[in-house]
């Protein structure tokens, strides 16, 4: 009688080493990570066919059948500030910023943004602010690209997802140019500069008091690419890796609005207008 106790403890500590090696390899990490409501088939990432070829980028496309493949249009309009305000006009494809880096999802993900091949910044949604400052002078060709959350590019008979613009930048007081008089800094009222690096915000953030209808320049030096998005006013801006970017903005409307990055997450100030 004395060996029943050892033999039941012996046949549950089986048992448990059994259910850890199902669930994980005995130690090692589970094998589906995937969000509550995505199904396992969702979650694998099994959405079209891989290719072996890449958008240019590294970037793996991932071919979808004609029919029912998400589709996107761009237009460039002047902003009657400064640079052109681009929308993209998508179908079967809703922009997914929360599972960004997550799973292939039919018709889910971002959109890349390209001057001339070069890529300025990762959309996840269908208005962006293109400033002036971000297009040099001359002809050139605006390029956005639809990408899954595991960013591989979508693609068609073996092409990428894409749609395209011309767009011509013309010098300062010329036809078609951008002249306001003077440099960003000069026209605002207010200049707000700010330094991201190794993730901290310098100097750390603050309110910045304006009245309405003042001008405020948000210029900023980000280490690495990212883009700035002000709240409330749907404004945003390229940050180029180790490049000074300055936005100038009327603040037209009362309010708390926060200035933030979209890959760090960061918030960079915090406009109080009266």
């Amino acid at each position: 009688m004395t060996d029943r106790p050892a033999r039941t403890a012996a046949l549950l500590a089986l048992a448990l080493l059994l259910a850890c090696a199902a669930a994980t390899g005995c130690g090692g990490r589970a094998t589906t990570h995937h969000k509550p409501g995505t199904s396992h088939e969702q979650a694998s990432g099994n959405t079209g066919t891989l290719l072996t070829t890449d958008d240019g980028a590294g970037h793996r496309l991932r071919e979808v059948p004609a029919e029912g493949a998400p589709e996107v249009r761009l237009t460039a309009r002047p902003d009657s500030e400064d640079g052109w305000n681009l929308q993209l006009a998508v179908k079967n494809f809703r922009f997914t910023p929360d599972s960004a880096g997550g799973a292939a999802l039919p018709g889910a993900g971002h959109a890349h943004l390209e001057l001339d091949g070069r890529k300025l910044a990762r959309l996840y949604g269908p208005w962006f602010h293109l400033p002036a400052a971000q297009v040099p002078e001359g002809a050139h060709t605006l390029t956005v690209r639809l990408y899954a959350d595991d960013h591989t590019a979508w693609a068609v008979s073996g092409k990428p997802v894409e749609g395209a613009t011309p767009l011509t930048a013309t010098a300062p007081g010329q036809p078609g140019g951008h002249d306001h008089g003077g440099t960003p800094q000069e026209q605002a009222d207010r200049t707000v500069t700010v330094t991201v690096r190794d993730g901290k915000v310098s100097p750390a953030p603050a309110r910045t008091e304006l009245r309405r209808g003042e001008r405020v320049a948000l210029r900023v030096t980000s280490d690495r690419a990212d883009t700035l998005h002000v709240h409330g006013y749907d404004k945003e801006l390229a940050l180029p890796a180790g490049q000074e970017a300055t936005l100038v903005l009327t603040v037209d409307r009362t309010g708390l609005f926060e200035v933030e990055t979209h890959e760090s997450a960061l918030v960079l100030t915090q406009l109080l207008v009266r």
